[in-house]
């Protein structure tokens, strides 16, 4: 357990190291990119983005935990016939790119749609070809390698994107790093693979395996996907590609304590504990509250922040263009809490084998968003689907909450306390904002 502990730290410290790192790195991107290219861009790249992020989760049959969860986690045999499943996939993938090219293009009325889609959808293949060796260093904690490896993955894309844009200012410039970035996370995961290489095989024990786990998982991502991703198909529809893009650069910053949490959840989490089943609940409950309180009060202090001051960082960062994004990123951010609450947990029900609560919490999440995104939109308009989106994270923490009581390990006090914390701390930067002069976060929201 020593061990164990050892390596969660440095597996946390690795993770903190290479989260923080890799959104400076974007960050700076993209500050760069919102310069030299139009925001209709932006949101026409997030549409792709989001329909191959769909294809992806649709089509999840939970390889990756199952590696990280099985006691052959590290059975060359059972690595093969996973890695074997991930490259048919991938390839089934980019053919269902070809196909919905041309009906996504009629629906959004966006003709460019009929060759991006198949163009950038080529990561499917690309991402099926890479290693095991990805899962099975999260699976025995080895995080340092993974992150450097990230790194300069990631610098050379955005390096790429950066000059292309500046000597080129069209979509070619998204696009050259979205598959560049793919081939050399497709040569780094085979860098990184200290075995003998992947090559195919096809073992009937391991696929009824990796089947049984991962048909709870299929479901789970795909009502991920149409929870985490229906702002963006339905506002594809509902909103211009100017005011989509806008949101998208709200979105994409409110959302850092989000990946920050997930990040720390599948990386950390998820593997401590899949090798501390053998705990009482009692024991497991009160080893998790500790270390639990350590990660809600920083997250909620990044939170707290964002929202009391993340409109001057879009006015100070962003032009004039970007403006309207000011008064969504505060609102966007303060409707995370839910979700950061689940993600510190939500791991728990993976680990007993029972993923089918988050299946359940994510539709209804995305029923939530289907019925009131729309409603919202026609009766408040933009301001209504903001709080809408900021706040569709609710139906998902009942439900995880209620797993994890009828499991025994319920943290509901918890969250209460922590909960009550963050309204002090959210009331008290809204005084220090008033008392000198500066306003609420909200003030430019009827402009």
């Amino acid at each position: 357990m020593t061990s164990l502990s050892k390596k969660a730290i440095q597996g946390t410290i690795w993770t903190l190291f290479g989260y923080g790192g890799s959104q400076v790195l974007r960050f700076g991107g993209n500050l760069i990119l919102t310069r030299l290219l139009v925001p209709e861009l932006f949101g026409l790249m997030a549409l792709v983005n989001t329909f191959i992020t769909g294809l992806n989760l649709f089509s999840d049959v939970g390889i990756r935990p199952s590696i990280i969860r099985s006691e052959r986690g590290d059975d060359p045999l059972f690595l093969n016939t996973a890695w074997t499943i991930q490259v048919v996939r991938g390839c089934l993938l980019w053919i269902v790119c070809w196909l919905m090219a041309k009906p996504l293009s009629e629906f959004y009325n966006e003709p460019q749609l009929l060759w991006i889609i198949p163009i950038v959808g080529f990561v499917t293949v690309l991402s099926g070809f890479n290693s095991t060796a990805l899962a099975t260093l999260t699976r025995n904690l080895e995080l340092g390698k993974l992150t450097l490896y990230d790194f300069a993955v990631q610098i050379t894309t955005l390096s790429v994107m950066i000059v292309w844009a500046k000597i080129n200012s069209t979509i070619w410039a998204l696009i050259s790093g979205t598959l560049l970035g793919s081939l050399l996370g497709l040569i780094r995961s085979h860098l990184l693979n200290k075995g003998s290489p992947n090559r195919f095989a096809w073992d009937k024990t391991a696929l009824n395996e990796i089947f049984s786990f991962g048909r709870w998982i299929f479901l789970s991502t795909a009502m991920t996907f149409l929870a985490n991703q229906s702002d963006r198909l339905i506002l594809g529809k509902l909103l211009s590609l100017e005011i989509l893009g806008i949101y998208t650069v709200a979105y994409t910053l409110s959302d850092l304590p989000r990946q920050l949490m997930n990040k720390l959840s599948s990386q950390v989490l998820f593997p401590i504990f899949s090798k501390t089943m053998d705990l009482s609940n009692n024991d497991f409950r009160k080893k998790i509250i500790k270390k639990r309180w350590i990660i809600l009060i920083g997250l909620g202090l990044i939170i707290t922040l964002f929202f009391g001051f993340g409109d001057f960082m879009i006015l100070a960062l962003y032009d004039s263009r970007y403006q309207q994004a000011a008064w969504m990123l505060p609102i966007l951010c303060l409707g995370l809490w839910p979700v950061i609450l689940c993600s510190t947990l939500d791991k728990i029900l993976y680990a007993f084998g029972k993923p089918q609560y988050s299946t359940i919490g994510y539709f209804l999440k995305f029923a939530y968003m289907i019925i009131l995104l729309p409603l919202s939109f026609k009766t408040f308009n933009l301001l209504g689907v903001v709080i809408t989106i900021a706040f569709n994270d609710i139906p998902y923490y009942i439900i995880v909450n209620y797993g994890l009581w009828k499991n025994k390990v319920s943290f509901l006090k918890q969250d209460l306390e922590a909960t009550l914390l963050l309204i002090i701390l959210v009331i008290m930067v809204l005084g220090f904002r008033y008392q000198l002069g500066l306003g609420i976060p909200f003030d430019l929201v009827s402009n």
